[in-house]
């Protein structure tokens, strides 16, 4: 399974909880009582879009096509005591 980073925009609203919204996947529209929770909605919501997008072959956003990230090796930090 690929993954991607994806920009989201998290809002206070004014009765309470989180909207999270993505200029980079339109149509992702999550709402929660935390950011903890608005953030794993929006994940599954994105999981869902690009499943639904990928299922129908439909071009993924141009704003999600950047973000997927190049094939190849990474450094990642690995703590060691």
């Amino acid at each position: 399974m690929k993954e991607v980073l994806l920009s989201v925009h998290i809002e206070a609203l004014p009765e309470g909880g989180f909207l999270a919204t993505s200029d980079e996947l339109p149509g992702l529209v999550a709402q929660g009582r935390t950011v903890a929770e608005t953030v794993e909605i929006a994940q599954d919501v994105a999981r869902k879009l690009i499943e639904s997008f990928l299922e129908h072959g439909d071009e993924l956003p141009p704003g999600l096509r950047n973000a997927m990230p190049p094939s190849g090796d990474v450094r990642i930090p690995v703590s060691v005591s």
